[in-house]
């Protein structure tokens, strides 16, 4: 999530500077009795805490933060912990929400996927990377989750019978996109391969508020003459942004690219439920949306 709303936050300051804030003084100068409250001495800590208050507020849907009880924050500890928070932000929000309920709440462990675990993201981890993203950048984001395209492609985008058509030179499954509604959309990508990418009807009519008057040539990672029709964020930007968003957000970052692992395992999981039983064919249809073709490379996106 951004950030919160000014007037939790200013309750938040107000509510740590009458009881807490300390600055000038030194922690290790004194040792604080057990009978005495504890102190702020940093005001980057004072404005750390004042925003972990002002967001759990926020989450927990309460206009006054003094309504924020033990319960709602032991609630809220728990979903930023199931969310995929770092631990140090658990910590920070932890001890937030003792000074402000004045409870000790028990620890959430954070989560940390294994080695070599799935690059993918689960939809409620992008939508909280999204809360922290301007809005093109969290449409860009959504796009690249709903319809697996690269960052790459994301500057691409465009309606069906603008610039090249589908590539020849590949078999496209007949049943690709079964199951899925939306408006078809074409995208140059590795290899310089043009396919079709379902967008999600509500992503379409976002997307088309964006449309540029005049088409532009833009570069990325090397490569120019990128014909760009959507004032969208996308290629190494939009790729860097959103770690940044994904880290901001979750703690951990992996990767823009991981959104397209997001989509294969999403997609096969769908297909799985009736759409498509037979695990071979419906991998062939994987493959063909994402625009590799290969079972072997689809595989490595469902580990």
């Amino acid at each position: 999530m951004g950030k919160p709303a000014k007037p939790l936050i200013k309750q938040a300051r107000a509510f740590l500077k009458a009881r807490y804030l300390a600055l000038g003084t030194s922690r290790h100068h004194t040792k604080r009795q057990a009978d005495t409250p504890p102190r702020i001495h940093s005001i980057r800590t004072f404005e750390t805490y004042a925003s972990c208050i002002a967001r759990a507020a926020q989450t927990m849907d309460v206009v006054y933060i003094k309504h924020l009880s033990p319960e709602l924050a032991q609630q809220y500890m728990s979903d930023r912990a199931a969310a995929g928070y770092s631990q140090k932000q658990l910590a920070s929000d932890r001890r937030a929400l003792y000074l402000l309920t004045g409870v000790e709440l028990p620890k959430a462990e954070a989560f940390y996927p294994p080695k070599n675990a799935s690059r993918a993201y689960t939809g409620a981890q992008v939508e909280l990377i999204t809360r922290h993203q301007t809005p093109a950048h969290a449409l860009a984001t959504r796009l690249a989750y709903t319809a697996g395209l690269r960052g790459q492609e994301l500057l691409t985008l465009r309606r069906e019978g603008e610039g090249d058509p589908p590539s020849k030179h590949r078999r496209w499954h007949p049943e690709r996109f079964i199951g899925r509604e939306g408006v078809l959309y074409l995208v140059t990508g590795k290899g310089g391969l043009t396919r079709e990418v379902l967008v999600p009807d509500e992503l379409a009519v976002a997307l088309e508020k964006r449309r540029l008057p005049f088409e532009r040539q833009v570069r990325d990672r090397g490569v120019n003459g990128l014909v760009q029709r959507y004032d969208l964020p996308g290629g190494n930007a939009w790729g860097s942004a959103f770690s940044a968003a994904s880290k901001r957000a979750l703690g951990f970052s992996r990767g823009g690219h991981g959104l397209r692992h997001s989509y294969a395992q999403e997609r096969m999981q769908e297909l799985a439920r009736g759409l498509c039983p037979d695990y071979q064919k419906a991998r062939e249809i994987v493959a063909g949306e994402l625009g590799h073709f290969r079972g072997a490379i689809t595989e490595k996106y469902l580990r």
